[in-house]
């Protein structure tokens, strides 16, 4: 059967997705790129915010449309499922089956059920197939949160903390070695705080320093650590190691000592500050990340100025500001939502004007200094080739680093780039002659 796949959200998302297309061709099922072609479409979805759950609806609408073609059977999956299952059946007949995220340990048997083909019940044992770039991976190593943010719907949509014990890790980082993968990111809701399901203990950097001995990875980071709970020695072992990148995705949410509380987050803003400042000393070159919420129920004027001092003071080379979304099944959604969505609106793009002065700033400092870059791909009309050094992740949102060489290059390679100016938020170099690291 030709089966399509759609994968919407985050990459805890797409690891699922690729957990979903490693079952399909275990089953020996005929996995198509071409959606009019398809005879079934799966669409995994993302239900975490209102304009995630906005796009997941159109997706699902646009494809269903394909119906009055070729397409014969709908599947919708995934955290909208999840939420608002019930409500979608009866609203969207046009989907043949939602399935929850508590139902994916069958979801083999209920494809196969719907699709009438035959379908492994070996979802998330099957080798998944990866559906972006070859030599980089997405390494899931938790699911679920215990941390219960105010704003925040995973725990009742994934549950609580569950970690992935470690030599299954370990076992899926040698497989993505073995095919050719060169960067693994850590995913969960929170690495910090991995393993602490296991025995109420962090188990971060045991993980990290076994992952730093796997042959064939040449980058490891991390996406999400929260700033509550850094893991004793950390940074120690990221200084240290081989492989593992200064790269630190922290999710501050405010710099409001009275916000932060409102969101139930288990640190303050001086904790905030006292934890990248470390980071800054121990290592100068480290890269930091972060988001914020605009126009928390509550938040005034004050509060949202401790905001931008927070972000002038920290100087993050990389910062994402989203608005309120009033979210059900959250304590937030009780809150009274005082902050007009204009208001919301213009804090927003006032921490983000100061944002992209520092970020302009930051990059600034990278010229004339040399970096290992990995190479992503060739752009056709400028023939500069394109890539990104441990300061960006590959998710898209950071940026890339652009130069010319009059060698032929691969994608996943690595090669030496001195940054010679920048361009909005991308690097432009020239190649330094050496060898490449293949």
């Amino acid at each position: 059967m030709k089966i399509g796949v759609i994968s919407l959200g985050c990459a805890k998302n797409l690891v699922d997705t690729e957990n979903v297309l490693g079952m399909l061709r275990q089953s020996g099922q005929d996995i198509t790129t071409s959606y009019e072609e398809a005879e079934a479409i799966i669409i995994n979805t993302c239900g975490f915010i209102e304009s995630a759950k906005t796009e997941a609806i159109n997706t699902i609408l646009d494809t269903a449309d394909l119906k009055k073609k070729n397409l014969k059977k709908l599947i919708v999956m995934g955290c909208l499922a999840e939420r608002y299952k019930a409500q979608l059946e009866k609203e969207m007949p046009e989907v043949d089956r939602f399935i929850a995220i508590d139902e994916y340990p069958h979801l083999g048997t209920i494809l196969s059920q719907e699709l009438q083909v035959k379908i492994a019940d070996t979802y998330g044992l099957a080798p998944r197939v990866l559906s972006g770039k070859p030599w980089m991976a997405y390494l899931q190593i938790s699911d679920g949160c215990d941390n219960n943010c105010s704003f925040c719907a995973i725990p009742s949509i994934r549950g609580r903390l569950h970690s992935i014990p470690q030599e299954k890790v370990l076992q899926e980082a040698e497989r993505l070695a073995s095919i050719g993968v060169k960067e693994i990111t850590l995913v969960a809701q929170d690495c910090s705080r991995y393993g602490y399901d296991f025995d109420h203990q962090l188990h971060l950097v045991e993980l990290l320093k076994a992952l730093d001995k796997v042959e064939g990875i040449h980058w490891i980071r991390m996406l999400y650590l929260y700033p509550d709970e850094i893991p004793e020695g950390l940074f120690d072992t990221i200084q240290n190691s081989r492989h593992i990148l200064p790269y630190f995705d922290i999710p501050t949410q405010s710099g409001s000592d009275a916000v932060l509380h409102a969101m139930k987050r288990k640190t303050n803003r001086q904790k905030i500050l006292d934890l990248t400042d470390q980071i800054r000393r121990q290592m100068p070159n480290a890269s930091l990340r972060t988001t914020l919420i605009a126009g928390f129920p509550g938040e005034s004027i004050a509060d949202h100025e401790e905001t931008l001092s927070m972000v002038r003071h920290v100087q993050f080379n990389h910062l994402g500001v989203f608005t309120f979304s009033s979210e059900e099944g959250t304590a937030a959604f009780d809150m009274k939502d005082d902050v007009s969505a204009e208001e919301k609106e213009r804090r927003r793009a006032e921490i983000m004007a100061v944002q992209e002065k520092i970020a302009e700033d930051r990059l600034k400092i990278t010229i004339d200094h040399v970096y290992e870059v990995m190479i992503e791909g060739r752009n056709p009309l400028t023939h500069m080739y394109t890539g990104r050094s441990y300061a960006f992740a590959p998710d898209g949102v950071d940026g890339c680093i652009m130069f010319h060489s009059d060698q032929p290059h691969e994608a996943g390679q690595f090669t030496k780039v001195r940054i010679k100016k920048i361009s909005g938020q991308n690097l432009i170099g020239e190649e330094i002659k050496e060898d490449c690291i293949s």
